[in-house]
């Protein structure tokens, strides 16, 4: 092959390997293995790891080298053998001590999110979740699809409560809030439950996972519970006004089609819908990270 064919079959082995790469990174999270080697407080070798783990001592050593490959750990060698240690990365995102430990939300794309994705040409050729296909779980209650136990509810608010710990100045502080003395973060069922008077309402990664119906309900709700002067702080991963990029957001666009009834949205989509609801002087405040901040008033 020529250069250019080089270069393009590179690309597309790139692409369809990727899974793999993602469940490396799940696998060594289950398995325990970042949090067995902080708690060591030195570098270790395969077999004691495959020890300490309960691990094949074979599958443990393609494994760690593999993170390793990755950058998620690193690798000493002295006597002859092959010590590994956390990388960076792995140390501030892949512990379960770190202040910004990612994985409940790691755990959660790998419990739930992956398995949906697997159905992913259904769900584009019917456009809706797949629950029922990944899970056995009928789609037509969002709610109850997407908190199948309680303990899938809860790994996945603590997940979110990661990302926050990592976006969450970034966010929060694109726009001067010290007008709003009462800041209401809303969750649970907003559709229905009785909304607490604030002076600012945050809806973060919410908007996200409805169709433009249902967030036009939940926005006239909020625009009628808000106080006169008040505010709305839509907090979501924004598409580029042509719908094409960036191509994390067009990857959360697909999530929203497997996992909900949703999609992301451009700043223009979100004007319309927050000003269809009564809210006024639109702003959004890029942040440099994946969440961009919207505020709106009434």
């Amino acid at each position: 092959m020529d250069p250019a064919a080089d270069s393009a079959y590179e690309l597309l082995s790139q692409y369809s390997h990727s899974f793999m790469v993602s469940q490396v990174l799940f696998a060594a999270c289950e398995l325990g293995l970042f949090d067995l080697l902080a708690e060591a407080g030195e570098p270790l070798s395969s077999a004691a790891v495959a020890t300490g783990l309960g691990t094949s001592p074979h599958g443990t050593e393609l494994l760690l080298d593999t993170c390793a490959s990755l950058e998620l750990l690193t690798v000493e060698t002295g006597a002859g053998r092959a010590l590994y240690r956390n990388s960076g990365l792995a140390s501030s995102f892949l512990t379960r001590t770190s202040p910004t430990s990612q994985l409940h939300m790691l755990r959660y794309l790998s419990n739930t999110t992956y398995p949906c994705w697997a159905h992913l040409a259904a769900a584009v050729r019917e456009g809706r979740p797949q629950y029922s296909r990944a899970f056995g779980v009928p789609s037509q209650d969002l709610f109850a699809a997407i908190y199948r136990s309680e303990a899938e509810q809860l790994c996945f608010m603590r997940g979110l409560q990661e990302v926050w710990a990592v976006h969450g100045r970034a966010v929060m502080t694109a726009f001067d809030l010290s007008s709003f003395p009462v800041i209401c973060d809303l969750g649970g069922d907003f559709f229905k439950d009785p909304l607490p008077a604030a002076d600012l309402y945050v809806l973060a990664r919410v908007l996200h996972d409805w169709t433009d119906d249902r967030c036009s309900h939940l926005l006239a709700r909020i625009h009628h519970t808000c106080k006169p002067g008040g505010g709305i702080l839509v907090v979501e991963s924004v598409l580029r006004e042509d719908g094409r990029g960036p191509l994390t957001t067009q990857l959360y666009s697909l999530n929203m089609l497997v996992q909900t009834e949703g999609r992301e949205r451009t700043p223009a989509e979100y004007c319309r819908l927050l000003s269809s609801a009564g809210f006024q002087d639109f702003r959004m405040k890029k942040t440099g990270c994946t969440y961009d901040a919207m505020l709106a008033r009434k």
